[in-house]
């Protein structure tokens, strides 16, 4: 069995390495969605994300029709790997355009939305930017309890009600909203539609939410009789639980190469570190405990890679993959957890300085993920979400609900 890429991807590989090294060289590397809280870090990423649909790579994988390149799903491995070990900001286009918006647009989106929502992601514009908004205070997991309401009102729809954890909202140009537009449903989870709502709209109200790394990601979004075009509804009034589903599939298909490639930095990081540091007149690398930890996140990471590719590879063949997308978000949480926890063991009461001292270390990357990865790991479903999928339809068991 043979696990190497064709001459294609891995030319791919190494123009997104150079191209990596030099755009990014000086700067510093922020992880995750860091890049939405600093304007300085926006307006790079906004940069970048110009720069990346300008050589073809920002929606590569899309058909042409769209402004992609017709990419095969390997490409898009190799990209996504590629731009995340090297941090490459402005690869998602908010939260997120790329991901599940424009893909759930070309499947039950009408065409005027194709043509008006589409181009922008693509090009990397700025009004191609997008945050998601599903989750309530009193709906996460539980997503079907959703309460904000659009109730139709000749042409528009009126607008009431709270969003919560709503990434990229202060950066956003639009919005990709779930709503409930019929309350008097026997089953929850009907009743709920999906429309686009553009941030620029009065009634709309913004606080932030900042982490306790002092970052700025997380919103919440507070609607008075805001109003929307009907036009704005997207595929079928009162059936958005179903198109969501399938928004949620391509959320967590690509999580595995873009974790991957991050956390396999991050590990290099460590690794390093433990190479040139000294403790109690002996090298941190030669500590038994240590290097055994570091071998066990070594063997995680190889795990987690080949679940991205046969997802991948499934993928290639027109399998529609099931279950593994939630497996794989699940195991990248586990993973998180624990390469964070060996890395903030490692670098001991540094861990705690702020990631942007001159005394940090590792470049401040090991704190960023530690105090990062609990609010991640509940990003795109718990893990307790991901696992009843993975029961239902891995191992055949009955719906827990």
């Amino acid at each position: 069995m043979d696990f190497k890429f064709a001459e294609k991807e891995e030319k791919l590989r190494d123009e997104v390495r150079k191209f990596a090294i030099s755009e990014m060289r000086g700067k510093q590397v922020v992880s995750g969605m860091e890049e939405e809280s600093r304007d300085e870090d926006w307006e790079f990423s906004m940069q970048m994300s110009k720069k990346l649909a300008q050589k073809g790579w920002l929606t590569m994988a899309w058909p042409r029709e769209y402004g992609g390149r017709d990419a095969s799903f390997f490409e898009q491995h190799v990209y996504i790997n590629e731009a995340s070990y090297w941090g490459i900001p402005g690869s998602t286009m908010g939260v997120s355009g790329i991901g599940w918006v424009g893909p759930s647009l070309m499947i039950f989106g009408n065409e005027e939305q194709r043509k008006k929502y589409i181009p922008p992601i693509a090009a990397g514009d700025p009004d191609g930017v997008w945050c998601t908004a599903y989750s309530e205070p009193n709906a996460g997991s539980d997503f079907a309890n959703i309460q904000t309401r659009a109730i139709k009102n000749g042409d528009e729809y009126i607008l009431n009600g709270q969003k919560i954890w709503t990434s990229c909202a202060h950066r956003a140009r639009w919005c990709w909203l779930a709503v409930r537009t019929d309350p008097a449903v026997t089953k929850k989870q009907h009743g709920i539609s999906l429309i686009i709502l553009d941030m620029k709209s009065p009634g709309i109200t913004i606080n932030p939410i900042v982490n306790y790394a002092g970052i700025h990601i997380f919103n919440e979004l507070f609607f008075d009789n805001v109003r929307v075009p009907v036009a704005n509804l997207v595929g079928t009034e009162n059936r958005g639980w179903y198109h969501l589903m399938q928004s949620l599939a391509f959320e967590r298909h690509s999580i595995a190469p873009q974790f991957y490639g991050m956390a396999q930095r991050s590990l290099e990081f460590i690794v390093d570190y433990c190479k040139v540091t000294q403790y109690n007149g002996k090298q941190l690398a030669a500590d038994p405990l240590v290097r055994h930890k570091l071998a066990e996140r070594a063997i995680e990471l190889d795990m987690l890679k080949m679940f991205g590719y046969e997802i991948t590879w499934k993928m290639s063949k027109g399998v529609i993959p099931i279950y593994e997308a939630a497996r794989n978000k699940a195991y990248c949480d586990y993973v998180m957890q624990r390469l964070a926890t060996t890395g903030t063991d490692v670098i001991g009461a540094y861990a705690q300085v702020d990631i942007r001292s001159k005394w940090s270390k590792i470049k401040g990357n090991i704190t960023r993920l530690y105090m990062m990865f609990p609010g991640l790991s509940v990003a795109a479903g718990t893990d307790e979400v991901q696992k009843n999928i993975v029961g239902q339809f891995k191992l055949g068991l009955p719906r827990s609900y």
